[in-house]
């Protein structure tokens, strides 16, 4: 394998991962941009007419 084809395939892979995270960056934006949506469209449910204690974090850790 001469040089440059050995250069040229290096330089192909660094591309193609400089890609990927990019990709990847933005797969978690359009994700979290999802998650704000439909939390903005359910909305947070109410903890007003519950019993004290109901809805609160259990702790499991006995």
């Amino acid at each position: 394998m001469d040089i440059m084809a050995m250069v040229s395939s290096m330089l192909a892979m660094q591309a193609a991962g400089t890609q990927q995270q990019i990709q990847t960056s933005i797969i978690k934006q359009n994700a979290d941009a999802e998650k704000a949506a439909v939390q903005t469209l359910l909305g947070t449910p109410s903890t007003a007419n519950l019993a004290p204690g109901v809805g609160g974090n259990l702790n499991i850790a006995a």
